[in-house]
């Protein structure tokens, strides 16, 4: 265990567009980077398979980048599949409960991820943690909520005597500025990789290719991918710069 923090950091990648967004967020910024991602038992668990690739593809953009990707790091949380049915751990019909939010919801998810990954992040001396969440273009998850990740934060820092910083780029961002982050971030190639090696489609469907990627093209999270890549188009076509992606 080190007990100097670095300016280092670990982001929480999926494998999906979110999370590979953070990651190349993260290594336009920091030193250092790691990863870190977790099963349980996920029902999309096509996306874990998806990682290295993304790891690869990212590494090839830039030099610099390679230099600084680190070690990835896999957790096993099976425990969450066996606390309750939900649509992302069971195959089950999506619909909204009575309490107002889909049944992907997967109860203390995030904030069970980002605990683990401060853990990580304490013993490998690193002291930003970064993370995909957002509550712009969403699905209402509670635990993807600014004032979770503040108070989240702060319960961290509390509990293990240091100074995380939870980062959170895409918060107040929609699909589409995500979009558009990956190019401002690494241009043409990163929004082709994208597209081509991320995974976010809850049902794990992988055999359909759209311009915005694979996936059912039906799901909740399919959908806002979908929708956020065709008004990133539109805007780049207008802007007379839309190639084929």
């Amino acid at each position: 265990m080190t007990e100097q923090f670095t300016d280092g950091a670990l982001v929480l990648l999926s494998g999906g567009q979110d999370s590979t967004t953070c990651l190349a967020w993260a290594l336009d910024r920091f030193p250092t980077v790691e990863t870190i991602g977790f099963d349980y038992r996920q029902r999309h668990s096509v996306e874990l398979e998806c990682r290295a690739s993304v790891r690869e593809g990212l590494a090839a953009l830039r030099p610099d980048w390679a230099e600084k990707l680190g070690v990835d790091h896999m957790l096993d949380l099976a425990t969450l599949a066996s606390l309750g049915e939900t649509a992302m751990t069971h195959d089950v019909e999506i619909h909204m409960t009575a309490a107002n939010l889909p049944n992907t919801f997967v109860p203390g998810r995030n904030l069970l991820f980002l605990t683990f990954a401060a853990a990580l992040a304490y013993r490998r001396g690193l002291r930003h943690i970064v993370t995909g969440v957002c509550e712009t273009d969403y699905s209402g998850y509670p635990d993807c909520r600014d004032d979770t990740l503040k108070a989240l934060q702060v319960a961290l820092n509390l509990g293990m005597e240091k100074r995380f910083v939870l980062h959170t780029p895409l918060m107040w961002i929609d699909k589409a500025a995500t979009w558009q982050l990956a190019e401002d971030i690494g241009g043409e190639p990163l929004v082709d990789l994208m597209a081509e090696r991320t995974h976010t489609c809850y049902k794990g469907d992988r055999s359909h290719r759209h311009a915005w990627g694979y996936g059912c093209g039906e799901c909740p999270a399919c959908d806002l991918r979908a929708r956020g890549w065709e008004v990133y188009a539109a805007k780049r076509a207008h802007a007379g710069a839309f190639g084929n992606h």
